[in-house]
């Protein structure tokens, strides 16, 4: 059944460009080339320095590549990165962001279901590309740094590449990027996105900040993530400047912020109570932020963030399928993520009669056609499977309150959110079920301390097998990124499984008095390799 359209709307007058991504840059580049567009270690890039580099790029690549291929890349944070994404959308090649962090199987498996033709990387990550790079000898490489010793320097290719704009016929429905997705309901799914809704998301941020002319940004963001992405198209929509760090501290964060004149913060996940749990520092006295805004605040943290640091809060929601944000809430309730954008439309669907009128799957339908899900990679089904009548089904619970503002209530699918990313319970559980010694595991999420979740793992050791907690957890260390490595170990005799041996998750134990910690036992893993 679905419930009426609320009749809350977001009353700011949102419309979306018609021009594509590069035409966005070629505009703001003859109005405003002085304009300085980020900072990066005391370093300044204009829109022309950034215009004119990541034309480069796009014309070098082009003698390596042509448009349409798809290119993996794997990058640290920094403006070369930026000029790297804005050079493949002005290139129409199709960007495949590569979180740094992977290794093995995980990295495996992004050119195993996506096969790029190109791949763009630093060369430090050569070590974790070396089995990649062996199994494709086709790829086309093309390695960030000129002294790399094999593979094309993007250097090299930028410098002798033509800094004039390119006519390669790219338009709104172009598929530019394929972003992994966080595999809720099984492995990854490569999300198609088109020029147009990656140029959607940043009027959200627009939407929910008024950002404007004066406003400075802490980009700390992973370019691989679609958020940093999302803020980086907005700085060009807007004349915003952006400060780029390489990561988030704690620790560094006030004195950056007071330092840059940082006016908007952005936070994601468990960013906030990380803020809070840190000791007062002078920099918090003289910061000049306006607002704070992002994704994942409970109505607590909400109250004790504004109380302590006297900065007003808007919070959001949003979905790789979709846009960085589908709903805002610029002046609703604390808690809430708000009310659809003037191009969505969002209803709830619940489970028959009985249920809570109020309380379902969230629902959304584009009102501009180009907006539609385009599908995942590979899965020509996928549209079919996931859109009726124009809805998508997000696979997210919400609840609606009796004003029409809609607040978080939890996931369908089988992922668990932690600081901020959903891990994907598939991708963790296929690492150790590669241990000889594992016959079976689950992953679930517990309660963790700063307001998302905790790894907890399952495991059902192989017939006669001795290993132990801290042994698993440590092969497996070598083997997953940091952010996947569980923090709850606990061995069992047996599960408990449906009739089509399924393990019933929901039966598992979220108590965490009974396992094995890693963290209370070799030290905090974030960050930590």
């Amino acid at each position: 059944m679905l419930t009426k359209t609320s009749p809350k709307t977001v009353d700011d007058h949102v419309e979306l460009p018609t021009a594509t991504i590069a035409e966005l840059w070629t505009a703001r580049a003859a109005q405003d080339p002085d304009h300085v567009y980020c900072t990066y270690e005391g370093e300044d890039w204009t829109i022309g320095r950034m215009h004119d580099r990541s034309n480069r790029i796009a014309n070098g690549l082009l003698t390596q590549l042509s448009t349409g291929d798809r290119v993996a890349v794997m990058l640290p944070n920094d403006p070369e990165y930026a000029a790297v994404i804005f050079g493949l959308a002005k290139a129409g090649l199709v960007r495949i962001p590569v979180n740094v962090h992977l290794k093995d199987l995980a990295l495996e498996f992004i050119f195993e279901r996506f096969d790029p033709r190109g791949l763009i990387a630093d060369f430090s990550y050569k070590a974790a590309l070396a089995p990649i790079l062996e199994k494709y000898p086709a790829l086309t490489v093309i390695w960030r740094d000129s002294s790399a010793p094999d593979g094309c320097a993007l250097s090299t290719l930028a410098a002798a590449a033509s800094e004039e704009n390119l006519e390669v016929g790219v338009t709104p429905d172009t598929i530019i990027a394929i972003t992994p997705s966080s595999g809720t309901t099984g492995e990854p799914k490569g999300v198609l996105k088109s020029d147009l809704s990656l140029r959607a998301g940043p009027l959200g941020i627009i939407a929910l900040t008024d950002a404007d002319a004066g406003d400075v940004l802490l980009h700390w963001e992973p370019l691989y993530h679609g958020a940093g992405v999302a803020v980086l198209i907005a700085a060009v929509m807007k004349p915003l400047k952006l400060v780029m760090i390489s990561r988030f501290s704690a620790s560094r964060f006030w004195p950056q912020i007071a330092d840059n004149g940082v006016t908007l913060i952005h936070y994601l996940g468990g960013v906030l109570q990380i803020l809070l749990a840190q000791a007062p520092h002078p920099a918090e006295e003289r910061h000049k932020v306006r607002l704070a805004w992002g994704g994942g605040c409970s109505a607590e943290v909400w109250k004790r963030f504004t109380e302590r640091f006297g900065i007003p809060m808007h919070e959001g929601y949003g979905l790789s399928e979709a846009t960085t944000f589908v709903t805002i809430n610029r002046d609703g309730p604390a808690g809430s993520c708000g009310v659809a954008l003037p191009f969505y439309d969002v209803r709830l669907h619940d489970d028959g009669d009985d249920a809570d009128p109020n309380v379902g799957e969230l629902l959304i339908r584009p009102k501009t056609p180009g907006l539609a899900f385009k599908g995942y990679y590979g899965r020509p089904n996928s549209v079919s499977e996931l859109v009726m009548e124009g809805w998508f089904a997000t696979g997210d619970l919400m609840r609606k309150d009796e004003n029409g503002y809609f607040y978080y209530a939890g996931r369908l699918k089988d992922s668990v959110r932690r600081r901020g990313v959903n891990i994907s319970s598939w991708e963790v559980e296929r690492v150790f079920q590669a241990h000889e010694d594992v016959e079976e595991c689950a992953l679930i999420g517990v309660p963790g301390e700063f307001g998302d979740d905790d790894l907890k793992l399952f495991v059902k050791r192989s017939d006669g097998a001795s290993i132990t907690d801290e042994n698993l957890l440590s092969w497996a260390k070598e083997r997953m990124p940091y952010f996947q490595l569980p923090r709850y170990l606990a061995f069992i005799d047996a599960f408990e499984k449906t009739p089509t041996q399924r393990i019933i998750k929901a039966k598992l134990s979220k108590e965490i008095s009974d396992c094995y910690d890693y963290e209370a036992q070799v030290g905090r893993i974030s960050g930590k390799r």
